[in-house]
């Protein structure tokens, strides 16, 4: 793997941050935005898979960028939990939810590709 230099290069956190504009695309339809609360969390939670990547990558050692990735993670899994309750509640459609939940997958799989990677280097 390459230096990276800044968090701007991260796959994880480019992946991250499309997610994120999807969701705020999603919670700001007419039925979807009258649901403050569910709201606030799905936005919380792809803010904070974006947002820990970053923070961890700063910390400047391995051992903490790991923790931080491991809080974006458990967001990411936070958020496809939310989108069941979303779909249930018929904020967003079948293929809404399934484009959202993949997407997630995939920026989760990335994440977790980056925790493996560091525990490996030294």
């Amino acid at each position: 793997m390459a230096t990276i230099k800044k968090f701007e290069e991260l796959e994880c956190w480019k992946k991250c941050r499309e997610l994120c504009k999807k969701v705020y695309e999603l919670t700001n339809k007419e039925k979807f935005s009258k649901d403050f609360s569910l709201v606030w969390q799905v936005r919380k939670s792809s803010g904070s898979a974006m947002d820990n990547i970053p923070e961890g990558f700063e910390r400047g050692g391995n051992k903490e960028f790991i923790n931080f990735l491991g809080i974006s993670r458990g967001s990411l899994a936070e958020l496809k939990s939310q989108l069941y309750r979303a779909l249930d509640q018929e904020y967003i459609d079948e293929n809404e939810f399934k484009d959202t939940y993949d997407l997630a997958s995939e920026c989760s799989k990335l994440v977790t590709g980056l925790i493996n990677y560091l525990k490996n280097s030294k």
